[in-house]
């Protein structure tokens, strides 16, 4: 990527994330986001509270690295059972198609992204124009969270679907963690028809902690563009 386009990439992020920051009320549980869109939220939400113009803002943090950015920046950050539930959620997507449905996990958080965003009154996701897609898996892989415990099983399992599956690794070529110490198996779903039935059997087959299919849960999505364009989910 240019330099040029990165800059107007982060600049649709900054963009998106700023709108949703004006959404936030007094008196609200924030469910925090992860990811590079997430950060820039993180941020303007901690800029506000900072300035006195939001009170009484307790958040609840999708991934360690949101709850350890959000207590740097002092916001009240606490456990998901430390609530009775998240009046609103903002966070980002890896790619989105035109009924607002989604694909998440490459920040490797999908699980507890997941269980937040099920806890949540309402999800806002925040992106940049290029996040945007016609069909789910065409721009995206989609990342499976699977236990270690014969994760190589399951490998096979998804090798069966003709998913063509890839652990995921980190910078030295290990098989990369997740923040409940799981791995993550990358797939191809561009050739998938039905992406409710390829989740609803995922997430049976034993092995599979949780998949990155967000369907049917994001309420609104906010994209970056100048202006903003905010488009909501047709219930």
């Amino acid at each position: 990527m240019t330099e040029r386009k990165m800059m107007m990439v982060n600049a649709g992020k900054k963009n998106a994330a700023l709108a949703a920051v004006k959404l936030i009320q007094d008196n609200m549980v924030v469910g925090l986001g992860t990811g590079s869109t997430a950060k820039f939220f993180i941020e303007g939400l901690a800029e506000q509270v900072q300035q006195d113009q939001l009170h009484n803002i307790t958040c609840v943090a999708t991934s360690i690295a949101s709850d350890e950015l959000g207590r740097s920046l002092g916001l009240h950050v606490v456990a998901l059972d430390e609530t009775d539930g998240i009046d609103i959620t903002i966070d980002g997507a890896d790619e989105v198609d035109p009924q607002l449905n989604g694909i998440k996990g490459g920040g490797a958080a999908l699980f507890y992204e997941k269980i937040v965003a099920k806890a949540s009154k309402k999800n806002i996701w925040i992106v940049d124009p290029s996040k945007q897609s016609p069909r789910l898996g065409t721009q995206f892989k989609l990342p499976v969270e699977v236990l270690p415990f014969g994760s190589h099983h399951v490998f096979n399992y998804l090798t069966d679907l003709s998913l063509d599956p890839h652990f995921r690794v980190n910078a030295d070529g290990q098989y990369l963690l997740t923040d409940s110490a799981n791995y993550i198996i990358d797939v191809d779903i561009s050739e998938v028809t039905d992406l409710k039935a390829l989740g609803d059997e995922l997430i049976q087959h034993t092995g599979i902690v949780e998949h990155g299919l967000f369907l049917g849960i994001c309420d609104t999505l906010i994209v970056g563009t100048e202006p903003t364009t905010i488009l909501n989910r047709n219930n």
